[in-house]
């Protein structure tokens, strides 16, 4: 079966001006090798803290940006093959829903222009067409036919994250990417949002990547984990795997600072020593060795390969006294 979305060694790679008049450029690497596969009807979350180059690889799924080195695939097809040519085509089955449903939403448009707009511009459909699309999505998001006519300020951020949620499903995309769609939303409504993102995912059979730092959210969500640390992949594999037993330390510790009801869910806290480290100037080896309880000599020299291990791929040197631990 051909994936709905593949990424093969992504890199996006960033050049900065130095602060001094004769400095010279900088190189921020964003996202530094980063592979995954994800088939329809099933959830890849990528989690990490601000600045582990999250957003960006979501940028670059959504053709929004160039891969650096590597390539990405929407169901097997390289949008930047030919000189780009496909990019049109593939970009209407790779949609997007952005983090603040405050700042994502026109305010001067109508809901109802606001949702025709992506037919309008890929697709050759007649305005009673497009009205009754978009009357239905807003159905599919538990919204009213009379909402068509009203503006973004008339509703609350649960409602306009719905808003949101429809418009990026207008054009029936294969992939849909969620970047850290519910962070900036009550904690009652986050449920209603992501009930809503469920249950369209299987109706629809979308692929999702969902972007978020809230692991709590990604339990409840994933069938795939990938966690990153300063553009790197430091875990990757099934959800149940890495909850049950994860085998990198910022992976722990991740885990460890989640709240979590259930005692049975609950593990043992893993502070995080020192602060993040600038993405400018990244320690050498190991990128987290620099807060790591199980840091060696080995680490701070030597970065370790991402390889299988313990059923997951893991990037660390002592994977095995973490899982222990």
């Amino acid at each position: 079966m051909t994936a709905a979305i593949e990424g093969h060694e992504l890199k996006r790679y960033y050049q900065v001006k130095g602060e001094g008049f004769f400095a010279k450029p900088t190189i921020l690497k964003a996202v530094d090798g980063a592979s995954f596969s994800l088939e329809s009807g099933k959830t890849l979350a990528i989690v990490g803290e601000s600045g582990c180059g999250k957003s960006t690889l979501a940028r670059l799924a959504t053709m929004i940006e160039k891969p650096t080195e590597g390539n990405i695939f929407i169901s097997g097809a390289d949008p930047h093959a030919h000189g780009g040519a496909e990019i049109p085509r593939l970009r209407q089955d790779v949609q997007i829903i952005f983090q603040n449903p405050y700042g994502s939403l026109n305010p001067r448009k109508k809901v109802g222009v606001i949702l025709e707009e992506p037919v309008i511009i890929n697709q050759n459909v007649s305005a009673a067409d497009r009205r009754r699309l978009a009357e239905t999505m807003l159905d599919k998001v538990g919204l009213r036919p009379e909402h068509y006519d009203r503006y973004p300020h008339m509703f609350s951020g649960g409602q306009r994250q719905r808003i949101a949620i429809a418009r990026a499903l207008m054009l029936k995309p294969k992939v849909l990417i969620a970047d850290e769609p519910v962070s900036a939303l009550d904690i009652s409504i986050q449920a209603q949002v992501l009930n809503i993102l469920m249950d369209l995912q299987e109706e629809m059979n979308l692929a999702l990547v969902f972007i978020s730092h809230d692991l709590s959210v990604v339990r409840r969500i994933a069938d795939q984990i990938m966690v990153m640390y300063l553009g790197k992949v430091v875990e990757q594999g099934e959800a149940s795997t890495i909850f049950a037993n994860p085998a990198h330390p910022y992976t722990q510790a991740l885990l460890g600072a989640t709240p979590a009801v259930d005692p049975k869910l609950r593990r043992e806290r893993v502070k995080l020593t020192g602060e993040l480290p600038s993405p400018l100037n990244p320690p050498p080896g190991c990128p987290f060795h620099t807060r790591c309880r199980f840091v060696q000599d080995i680490c701070s020299s030597t970065a370790p390969p991402l390889e299988t291990k313990f059923e997951r791929l893991v990037a660390c040197h002592f994977a095995e006294a973490a899982v222990e631990s």
